[in-house]
């Protein structure tokens, strides 16, 4: 039996809501995209990584920083839709979703994603989660939690701080609210059968994709992680993300 390899995608947009033209937002001298593009590179799990777009002008971008292309349709509903588009006809059992903003992104933690979904056959998708430092940052929407239940299978993903505490006195005796990373890892036959069903509900009042899965009753595990990474949601993050690329790269710009 031939092994599970495993590929990346980076789904990439124009578009965003928030922030039209992220992708291409400088980061540190690079543009948004291209920044991401080089973090997934250093993990060695990956057999390839592609960057799935609609845009011309962030094609050219990641094909002049080397990185490969593959063009794919304006009218997805999610960055899944758009990374499932973009294997297609390829024969990797396991296809990660690395979000095209989140520039920080921990290399070995998508190698330590990529090995759960290779040992451990019962789960649809992986993803991970890293605690949350307090009420600011619960109440953020913005931020997406996730609760967990045994085996750190995902019970729900939320913009609202999850779970609700009724009683004020109550302490948990250890980390109660979770930080949910932008990366997903689906195994492909799940995938497929993910971009086949339409939205739910519940998806389009979250605006969060993952509740689509959940719907559809994956199983669904969350690898906890002390490293959370730094995401650029808006125009403001970027300082912020900026300051910690030069702390890391010695004070290069």
């Amino acid at each position: 039996m031939s092994p599970i390899t495993a590929v990346g995608v980076l789904p990439a947009r124009w578009g965003s809501t928030r922030f039209p033209g992220k992708s291409l937002a400088p980061v540190a001298g690079k543009p948004l995209i291209v920044r991401v593009l080089e973090r997934a590179r250093m993990a060695r799990r990956l057999r390839e990584i592609l960057v799935a777009t609609d845009d011309e002008r962030i094609r050219q971008a990641v094909e002049r920083a080397g990185g490969r292309v593959v063009m794919t349709r304006p009218d997805h509903p999610s960055g899944t839709d758009r990374v499932a588009e973009a294997v297609s006809g390829m024969s990797d059992g396991i296809v990660a979703n690395i979000q095209g903003d989140e520039p920080l992104i921990d290399p070995e933690l998508i190698d330590r994603l990529v090995d759960v979904m290779a040992s451990e056959p019962g789960w649809d998708m992986a993803t991970a989660a890293s605690p949350i430092a307090g009420e600011a940052e619960a109440a953020m929407p913005s931020v997406c939690k996730v609760v967990m239940g045994a085996g750190d299978r995902a019970v729900y993903f939320s913009r609202h701080p999850i779970p609700f505490v009724r009683d004020a006195a109550f302490r948990a005796a250890g980390t109660l609210r979770w930080r949910h990373i932008g990366i997903y890892l689906y195994r492909r036959e799940f995938l497929d059968r993910l971009v086949a069903e339409p939205p739910c509900l519940l998806e389009k009042a979250e605006c969060l994709e993952q509740l689509r899965a959940l719907h559809m009753g994956a199983r669904i595990k969350v690898l906890r992680t002390r490293e959370a990474g730094s995401g650029v949601d808006e125009p403001g993050d970027i300082g912020r993300v900026e300051a910690i690329i030069r702390r890391q790269e010695g004070g290069a710009a």
